[in-house]
């Protein structure tokens, strides 16, 4: 998620300067806040710090001068994760393996291999199983998928296995690949509603939203789940939304739009610049999604009515990068940043394996944009030396249920310490913490890993980085 700048609605508790500003009232009830509004024909032109829009008049229904300051501010939000859940087991005396194989914390190699050495099928699939899901729910996806494919090379049809073993391709972005899986559990338990979730997730992210739909219903109808009916419904708002979208592809883009609302030169634009946004990423990040990145253009209505994201956000990557465009006719400044921002969002979520921290997300994103502090610099470096900064642990949940002000904060922060890591030890090193939280260590140990540095630590190290930088 990228905070947005356009709609910015904060009344910022640390503001330290008298500095006054206009309010935009838009009609459909959210509100612009920016250093200075003018009129220019059909159009209103605002500033928010050093950059400068335009809104058409149609949409306003009045301008109040006068209020709190506007701060740009720009930032991510986790990537919508897999919920987490436990399918029902298929496999067979798995209560008596768990302890031989998981000794003092960790697999047992040496009892895995004595079991496969057996020569029974089932015994060796359950005992790479078992391991594959510790690896899993430990974070250390890489060893997960080797445990996982050894295990449905014993029994290929095994629903657990397969459940599992989609589960973590999806989760890692890779849903056309985890979806012939999923079907397969399906098919080999046509009565599992797990089945049916896992199969629904990957349909979704797959966009095959109307095959998801209906095996959420399935999976409904053999077992209530508050979660699946969230996303159920979070479908059937897409569905509703999309059904007369059309699409456009590009090499590694699916395009889907309402034709009456963009032109064909923006559309064009649009994947020219993703196209060239991809290959900087690889560059800078590596490790590419595997499968073709969904992008929807929407009207600010339909984004917020299918996403139901806080209004202070300007888009979102729930997995497809979702972006409003209302009023753009061709490609601005502020718009290519928010499409870098958010495709950022899918490298860094493949190469820390789904694992990421909101707060790293974010500020990994901003960095790469690129954006800078700027203003907020020097009020972040004030909130630090009076100890008032948002502590990095609590900065790990999502920022979905921030309030505006509140997710200024936060967003300041991570692109603060993201800049920092860069500023002191290099892009190199924030691609090794990104790849040291993939093999399930926690944010704080990469950290201490990488750049010897606890959460402690490191806010100490990042109350000097900006008193230097930002403080008088």
């Amino acid at each position: 998620m990228r905070l947005r700048v356009t709609i910015l609605f904060i009344a910022v508790a640390f503001a330290l300067d008298g500095a006054r500003a206009d309010t935009i009232h838009l009609k459909n009830g959210r509100t612009i806040v920016a250093d200075h509004v003018r009129e220019n024909g059909n159009h209103y032109e605002y500033d928010v710090g050093d950059d400068s829009y335009a809104i058409p008049k149609s949409v306003v229904d009045h301008v109040d001068a006068g209020g709190m300051p506007a701060h740009a501010a720009s930032g991510t939000a986790k990537v919508a994760d897999l919920p987490a859940f436990t399918p029902a087991d298929s496999l067979a005396n798995e209560g008596d393996l768990v302890a031989k194989i998981i000794k003092e914390g960790k697999v047992n190699s040496d009892v895995l291999a004595s079991l496969e050495g057996k020569g029974n099928v089932e015994l060796s699939a359950t005992a790479d199983f078992i391991a594959g899901k510790f690896e899993f729910e430990h974070g250390n996806i890489a060893q997960a998928r080797q445990y996982f494919e050894s295990a449905l090379r014993f029994q290929p049809d095994n629903s657990t296995i397969l459940i599992y073993y989609a589960a973590l391709l999806v989760r890692t972005g890779n849903a056309a690949q985890a979806l012939p899986y999923a079907q397969r559990a399906a098919r080999a338990a046509p009565n599992s509603p797990d089945a049916y979730t896992m199969l629904g997730y990957a349909q979704f992210a797959s966009d095959r939203t109307r095959e998801a739909v209906t095996s959420w219903k399935r999976s409904l109808e053999l077992r209530p789940d508050a979660t699946v009916q969230q996303f159920l419904a979070k479908a059937q708002r897409e569905q509703t939304v999309e059904s007369d979208f059309a699409q456009g592809e590009s090499s590694h883009f699916v395009l889907h739009y309402e034709g009456k609302q963009t032109s064909e030169a923006l559309r064009g634009q649009i994947l020219a610049a993703l196209e060239s946004d991809y290959d900087d990423l690889v560059r800078d990040l590596g490790n590419p999604p595997r499968d073709n990145i969904l992008v929807t253009l929407y009207t600010e209505q339909a984004f917020f009515d299918v996403t139901h994201a806080p209004t202070w956000s300007g888009a979102i990557n729930d997995g497809k990068l979702r972006i409003p465009i209302s009023g753009l006719s061709s490609m601005t400044p502020e718009l290519a940043h928010v499409l870098k921002h958010e495709l950022a969002h899918s490298f860094i979520t493949q190469l820390s394996g789904g694992r990421c921290p909101p707060w790293l997300h974010e500020g990994v994103a901003q960095l790469l944009e690129p954006r800078s502090l700027g203003g907020a610099g020097h009020q972040l470096s004030l909130l630090f030396k009076a100890q008032r900064n948002i502590p990095l642990n609590a900065l790990e949940g999502s920022f979905q249920h921030f309030s505006g002000g509140e997710a200024y904060v936060a967003y300041a922060e991570s692109l603060a310490a993201v800049s920092y890591i860069n500023d002191s030890y290099g892009m190199s090193d924030i691609q090794r913490i990104l790849q040291r939280i993939s093999q399930g260590n926690s944010p704080e140990a990469a950290l201490r890993a990488t750049i010897h540095s606890d959460y402690g630590q490191f806010e100490s190290d990042l109350a000097r980085y900006l008193a230097d930088m930002y403080g008088e």
